[in-house]
């Protein structure tokens, strides 16, 4: 039987569109699946999302067993590593909340009645909307299209209207908080670095396992 992946097998299982044209920029419309071939793109392509979507049940079982060890050290070396990131930026992350608090809640105060007329103004359109769509869920792609499009014509004053008077509060919200944001990125950049540094070859470690462990799989059950 045929080992390949094809652009249509992901289309078939709604692969996400970024999946989608990520298979279609690395292989084209079709991979003939090998551990090189998974293992060469295991940094970007999503070879777990794979083995959900195109392995039998009792394949699947075996994948996730074989990659459970892969998955803890993984799992223990985020733990230690994010709790170490919090640690150090525990301080800077206080102070930039202490100012931006006070700076949100204004902007929330200045923008309430702003966003109480839009809700209301597009409540009725998006509850259509809903109606729309779901008494036709089997025509779904058809139906949606033209409600959403309605939605969007019914709504696009009250939206204008709220972008409008909202902009100036959130301008000068970014303008007071700005400074905190800047001191709390240049304060939690090095222990970012960090831990990126750390994580790196633990993530490097459990995608090759998924890619190598996927394909293996994937073939057997497929010469089968």
């Amino acid at each position: 039987m045929a080992t390949q992946i094809t652009l249509r097998m992901l289309r078939e299982r709604e692969a996400c569109d970024k999946q989608v044209e990520l298979f279609r920029s690395l292989f084209g419309d079709a991979v003939e699946v090998t551990e090189n071939a998974a293992v060469a793109v295991a940094d970007r392509f999503d070879w777990d999302w794979a083995a959900e979507n195109f392995l039998t049940a009792p394949a699947w079982a075996e994948y996730y067993r074989v990659t459970a060890a892969a998955r803890a050290e993984y799992d223990r070396v985020t733990a230690a590593a994010r709790a170490e990131y919090l640690r150090v930026t525990e301080a800077a992350r206080a102070e930039y909340d202490r100012v931006r608090a006070p700076a949100l809640a204004e902007y929330y105060r200045v923008t309430a009645a702003a966003r109480a007329e839009y809700d209301r103004v597009t409540a009725p359109a998006w509850a259509e909307y809903l109606r729309v769509t779901e008494a036709a869920w089997t025509e779904h792609d058809r139906v949606r299209a033209p409600a959403l499009a309605e939605y969007y014509r019914v709504t696009a004053a009250a939206r204008a209207e709220y972008d409008r008077v909202t902009a100036p509060a959130w301008t000068e919200h970014v303008r007071v908080t700005a400074a905190a944001r800047a001191e709390y990125d240049r304060v939690t950049a090095p222990a970012r670095a960090e831990y990126d540094l750390v994580m790196a070859p633990a993530r490097a470690e459990y995608d090759r396992v998924m890619a190598r462990t996927f394909a293996r799989l994937y073939r057997e059950q497929e010469e089968e």
